[in-house]
């Protein structure tokens, strides 16, 4: 028996648009979608901005990846998910793994991809376009010329490695800032980072927000998940 695809679809960062043509082609012609959750009960923001591409005949399947420090209560959800995915693949059915932005950039279709391209299902990774590249065409940015060295940088990181990562940055991009934002402004005000930044939260989506005074933004500040800076430091 024939066994299915799996294809990693990256859908971008937030306007149905974005998507490209070969994403738009095989979310119509695939068995299933597997949505990525971080909980239960939350909305997938990536099935949102690929619903208008799938078919309602397709069968969606919530999948949690849950966002928390224990590594075996993760390691155990990545497990049974594996075993979903590859149950329907030894099914002969074909699967889209939906994921924000890029699949290969932060993102948790690469957890599922490492677990089986060594095995004998057929995997294909579409790319989708990055928050902060949507993000600079937005606002009209350049994020690298010439010869500059562009940083990527997860806001996750700890403060030890934001702090060595910033220090030398000329050009820096920040994703998921939401939890570390405080320390982020601190290091970006130290090494002169702070004044040419801009940040927008949940791009291409309706309630999308832009900062663009980061120095008089409180440290306080409630962010969402989906919030990225891009920074350059001044001379």
């Amino acid at each position: 028996m024939q066994t299915g695809t799996l294809y990693g679809i990256g859908v971008g960062p937030g306007d149905s648009e974005f998507l490209t043509v070969k994403a738009v082609r095989t979310l119509e012609h695939v068995d299933v979608i597997i949505v990525p959750k971080t909980e239960k009960k939350t909305d997938s923001v990536a099935y949102q901005i690929a619903k208008p591409f799938i078919k309602k005949s397709t069968e969606v399947i919530p999948i949690v990846f849950p966002m928390v420090p224990d590594m075996t209560v993760q390691e155990r959800a990545w497990e049974e998910n594996r075993k979903i995915i590859s149950g329907l693949l030894a099914e002969g059915k074909d699967i889209a793994f939906l994921t924000l932005g890029d699949p290969m950039l932060y993102s948790t279709y690469m957890y599922i991809f490492r677990a089986l391209k060594k095995t004998e299902y057929p995997i294909e990774t579409i790319p989708g376009i990055p928050a902060f590249l949507a993000i600079a065409s937005r606002i009209g940015r350049t994020v690298g010329d010439q010869e500059d060295v562009i940083t990527i940088l997860p806001g996750t990181a700890d403060a030890e490695k934001l702090e060595r990562v910033i220090a030398v940055s000329d050009s820096l991009v920040i994703m998921k800032v939401y939890k570390t934002w405080p320390i982020i402004k601190k290091l970006m005000e130290k090494y002169n980072l702070i004044d040419d930044a801009i940040m927008i939260s949940r791009a291409g989506l309706p309630d999308e927000i832009i900062y663009r005074d980061l120095r008089a933004l409180p440290e306080d500040t409630k962010l969402n998940y989906l919030s990225t800076i891009l920074a350059k430091r001044s001379h």
